[in-house]
């Protein structure tokens, strides 16, 4: 296996060393100021490479030697706290004094701590009801920025000739328009119900839950003829979790404690862009 460690500042000569004894590998080559690749590594090494990454801030991933981006058709995204940095159900909530509220039950949702995605999803969205429905456009206007290395990351798999899904639990007035911005190919999400220019605390039709973002996924990859091994999923919390355990490779942004142990990447510091470096 090729070990790649990734880091948001340059990589110190001084690590190189440590780094291939901790991999048990044989050689290391620069991939840019920013990344090495270590040919050999050990991954039962994991453990080791835990405490000195995390001490040094470098995010490391085991990757098979010579598999090429271009191997991938599929790259599927999570949305808020994944492509995005925001909760946008939290901002909304701001909007009527309840973030508070809103966001406990999103952490713990995402945490995993509430097994029932359907019922915190309910539960939030029945405490915006009443809400002047402009405060969507404002929180996509004023409040959601793209992670970082986000439009990096999507211009390299397109460019290896990658789809883009883009699967949330979140709403489908914020994918949509992320979807013409970027360019996504696929999108599903959330529907809420407005009526007379407000929220009515009601989302409509199926909820997007775990099950249904692998099922998403999965359907995705058959309109476009490929087996999920050849998807890439990323995501931060619970709700992600059977989508990646569906695809070939699965990465954990800045994410939960449960996200990362199940994931086959981790990016803890790096950007969404780290992914065109494991290639």
């Amino acid at each position: 296996m090729n070990l790649v460690i990734q880091s948001l500042t340059p990589i110190a000569v001084e690590h190189h060393k440590p780094l291939v004894a901790l991999a048990r590998g044989s050689n290391l080559a620069v991939i840019d100021p920013y990344a090495v690749r270590i040919e050999n590594a050990e991954p039962a090494q994991r453990p080791d490479l835990d405490v000195y990454c995390g001490t040094h801030a470098l995010d490391y991933a085991f990757v098979e030697a010579g598999r090429r981006l271009t191997d991938f058709g599929l790259v599927a995204m999570d949305m808020d706290s994944t492509l995005i940095t925001i909760e946008c159900i939290d901002e909304i909530a701001d909007f009527c004094g309840l973030k508070a509220e809103v966001a406990a039950i999103t952490e713990a949702s995402m945490r995993g701590e509430i097994k029932d995605f359907n019922e915190s999803l309910t539960r939030r969205v029945a405490l915006l009801k009443g809400l002047d429905a402009s405060a969507l456009e404002k929180v996509y206007e004023q409040r959601l920025q793209l992670s970082p290395g986000a439009e990096k990351m999507l211009a390299g798999a397109k460019a290896a000739g990658m789809k883009t899904l883009l699967v949330s639990g979140g709403f489908t007035f914020f994918t949509e328009k992320l979807q013409a911005r970027l360019g996504l190919d696929f999108t599903r999400a959330n529907t809420l119900e407005i009526v007379d220019g407000k929220l009515t605390g009601r989302v409509l039709g199926e909820i997007v839950n775990a099950d249904v973002k692998a099922r998403t996924l999965r359907e995705v990859c058959d309109k476009l003829g490929i087996e999920p091994a050849r998807a890439i999923a990323m995501g931060d919390g619970s709700n992600d979790l059977k989508m990646m355990a569906v695809a070939g490779i699965s990465v954990a942004f800045r994410a939960k404690p449960v996200v990362r142990e199940a994931a086959s990447v981790g990016f803890n510091f790096v950007g969404l862009d780290g992914l065109l470096r494991l290639f």
